[in-house]
């Protein structure tokens, strides 16, 4: 019904941009011997629409989301009316008191009724997706800024989706283009910055206006972007300040990330930690949950009051070693894998120098951030996002969003922690699948005691550095196995060895 609708008013455009051109010739002049000529050309003109319009699927469109290409569509449907019309309306009475200007006025006034129908149905859908001044007051700003990378019908098809569904929680800042001659256009309000190989400097030009990118989003084919871009947004993705999402690898069409990108935290062979959905809710709901949520505001609150006079005297530090700004932010996945910007105590200088050239991280790195990063007295500003929930004292490190791999989710159901089981157990220098496996077996037994014990555990830590615990590795491995968590078809090496390491000690006990 909806369809038979859509052509009956396009019919009813088409019939009123006939008259109008005839009418506009005669400089709106009423002549009666004119219309009653007028009527059996209008007659062949709607049966003609009638044909070509259903041809081209007019009314199978959605109106409120048409593109340059449906107008296009319409444009060649409006010539095609015109000189159907025209061939039959000669075949049939030779076009007899038709004026030869007709026909020209006449697709000029239905391209126009068309398209601007449709285009006025798109502008007020987008006006009434988009929130009032008094609403936009009091609505939440976004809770993330993109810059999309790529021309296509993709790119179309996800700002579109934004405009549909998340307006309000997605902000773009631009767009890179295909080509030199595509910067400064505009795509659906949204301005071409540059090229994806410029990516660097379009993302240092928007900071410089205040605007803090989030999140990459990669609008087109790995494959087809050139060298420079692909080495461009690889190194935003190993910066890890910014992550990089790629549609065409979510949407299921590329197998797998780029050749080059960092490898995810599982490598092969595939390790994965899951639960029956019924455990995994009530590990979710566990009681202690809310407990530990009351002891990390208490205790964050505290620590901010009493260690305000060390972050001054850190931040003075900072400030005279490397300079503004003070502190470096990174997106990580927090809890439920929700992303958030974690910060901390800059400990190391520009990435470029002065003629633009990367500086090693072994030659940025300071003294005194070296000092930073052994005291962790760096991770200071992480009080705030204990107090404010974004993370706990006790609990999984937040990884940035290209190591935290599907596969490792189970250790995302408890907000990330300050320090943790894998940060006692081994830190930095275990590999990231045993610590994914530490962070996982720290989520299924976590408890007061257990979470008492990595505190003690921290001290010496901080004291002697860091020192690898095989036997809690083990232990995590067999654990998980045992319990189901981790498959034992892909874990057995592990789970072999864990045996193997239970029967040595009763063996020498």
């Amino acid at each position: 019904m909806r369809r038979f609708l859509l052509v009956l008013i396009d019919l009813t455009l088409i019939a009123f941009a006939t008259v109008f051109a005839s009418a506009l010739r005669d400089d709106f002049t009423v002549v009666p011997s004119r219309l009653s000529a007028l009527l059996p050309y209008l007659l062949l003109t709607l049966a003609v629409a009638a044909v070509v319009l259903a041809a081209f699927g007019t009314n199978r469109t959605v109106w409120r989301l048409t593109t340059s290409a449906n107008y296009l569509d319409l444009a060649l449907a409006t010539l095609l009316i015109v000189v159907g019309s025209v061939v039959l309306g000669f075949a049939f009475n030779r076009l007899e008191g038709i004026p030869r200007s007709v026909p020209v006025l006449q697709g000029l006034v239905m391209l126009f009724a068309l398209v601007g129908m449709r285009v006025l149905l798109r502008l007020r859908h987008a006006a009434r997706q988009r929130p009032r001044p008094l609403q936009a007051m009091v609505d939440e700003a976004p809770t993330r800024t993109v810059l999309v990378v790529g021309l296509s019908r993709l790119t179309e098809a996800y700002l579109l989706s934004l405009l549909e569904l998340a307006q309000e929680r997605v902000r773009v800042a631009g767009l890179l283009g295909r080509r030199e001659g595509d910067v400064g256009r505009i795509v659906l309000e949204h301005p071409v910055l540059g090229l994806p190989e410029q990516l660097a400097t379009v993302l240092q030009e928007l900071e410089l206006h205040g605007v803090s990118v989030d999140e990459v989003v990669v609008a087109t084919r790995f494959s087809k972007l050139s060298p420079a871009a692909r080495e461009a947004l690889l190194d935003i993705e190993q910066a890890g300040q910014i992550s990089v999402r790629y549609l065409v690898e979510r949407l299921g069409l590329e197998p797998r990330l780029p050749t080059g990108s960092r490898a995810s935290a599982c490598q092969s062979p595939r390790t994965t930690f899951a639960l029956e959905p019924e455990h995994l809710a009530a590990l979710a709901a566990r009681p202690y949950w809310r407990l530990k949520r009351m002891i990390d505001v208490a205790g964050a609150a505290l620590g901010l009051v009493l260690l305000a006079p060390v972050m001054v005297l850190v931040a003075v530090l900072v400030a005279v070693d490397i300079g503004r700004p003070l502190l470096f932010a990174q997106q990580r996945p927090g809890l439920g894998g929700w992303p958030f910007r974690l910060m901390k105590f800059r400990t190391m200088g520009a990435s470029h120098d002065a003629h633009g050239y990367r500086i090693p991280d072994s030659d940025r790195l300071s003294t005194i951030g070296r000092l930073l990063r052994r005291t962790r007295l760096d991770e200071l500003p992480q009080l705030w996002h204990v107090l404010i929930g974004d993370m706990s004292f006790i609990g999984p490190r937040p990884l940035l969003a290209v190591d935290q791999s599907p596969d490792i989710a189970l250790r995302l159901l408890v907000r990330p922690g300050i320090t943790g089981w894998a940060q006692v157990m081994g830190g930095r220098d275990i590999s990231p699948l045993d610590k994914a496996a530490l962070d996982v077996w720290y989520v299924q037994n976590a408890s007061l005691r257990l979470d008492l014990e990595i505190v003690l555990r921290t001290i010496p830590l901080l004291l002697f550095g860091e020192r690898i615990n095989r036997a809690a590795i083990e232990r995590a491995w067999g654990d998980l196995t045992m319990a189901g968590i981790c498959r034992i078809d892909v874990a057995e090496s592990r789970f072999k060895a864990a045996i193997q390491s239970i029967v040595s000690t009763r063996q020498a006990a």
